[in-house]
């Protein structure tokens, strides 16, 4: 399944600044029947988001109108827990293009990159720089740069370097997942084929 591609994303950020923020707080296990990707953001932090009766908690961060945009900056140790795939979706159904913190689990890193979503790791430092901009200003920027691996508060200029897989940078500019890949260098891999012997 192909997804949009990445190249450099500009946006204010949703702060959740939250410690060992788990799968199950992501999209909590009930949610786990379909197999289909989407709709799945609808019940992204269920539980945080919504009273037992559906209605919305007020001072939850999604629920409030001062923040908003296509990145999510979460705490330390985010996705932890359960290897669910579906928490990635969840995320990337919702409309977050790109997840910062200062840890990822790593299986939750992997699946996001699997579907699109751009997992950021920075410094404790940076990440504190990050929430700090935030509250002072909720309309803040953060610019990633996804070729140039970079992160950067746009207020202030300061910016950050950060890791990825090259193969997943590939796929992510390209907007391909790995059925996506496959099916570009066909061509190749037929050639490749055709010279073995039999």
């Amino acid at each position: 399944m192909a997804y949009d591609k990445f190249n450099i994303l500009t946006s204010s950020a949703v702060p959740l600044p939250i410690e060992n923020v788990d799968t199950d707080q992501i999209i909590p296990a009930r949610f786990l029947k379909a197999t289909k990707r989407e709709g799945f953001g609808d019940n992204l932090f269920r539980d945080w988001r919504y009273n037992g009766d559906d209605t919305p908690k007020a001072d939850f961060v999604l629920n409030n109108p001062t923040y908003s945009g296509k990145i999510l900056v979460g705490g330390k140790n985010f996705g932890s827990g359960s290897s669910r795939e579906h928490a990635a979706w969840a995320v990337y159904d919702y409309g977050f293009r790109a997840v910062v913190s200062s840890f990822f689990a790593d299986i939750f890193k992997g699946n996001c990159l699997n579907i699109g979503v751009l997992p950021v790791q920075v410094s404790p430092e940076f990440s504190d720089k990050i929430f700090a901009a935030i509250e002072a200003d909720p309309n803040t920027e953060l610019e990633i740069n996804l070729p140039e691996q970079t992160i950067t508060l746009k207020a202030t200029g300061e910016k950050e370097s950060f890791d990825i897989n090259g193969y997943k940078k590939n796929n992510m500019v390209n907007g391909f997942d790995d059925i996506d890949y496959l099916q570009n260098i066909k061509e190749e891999i037929v050639s490749f084929a055709e010279k073995l012997p039999y």
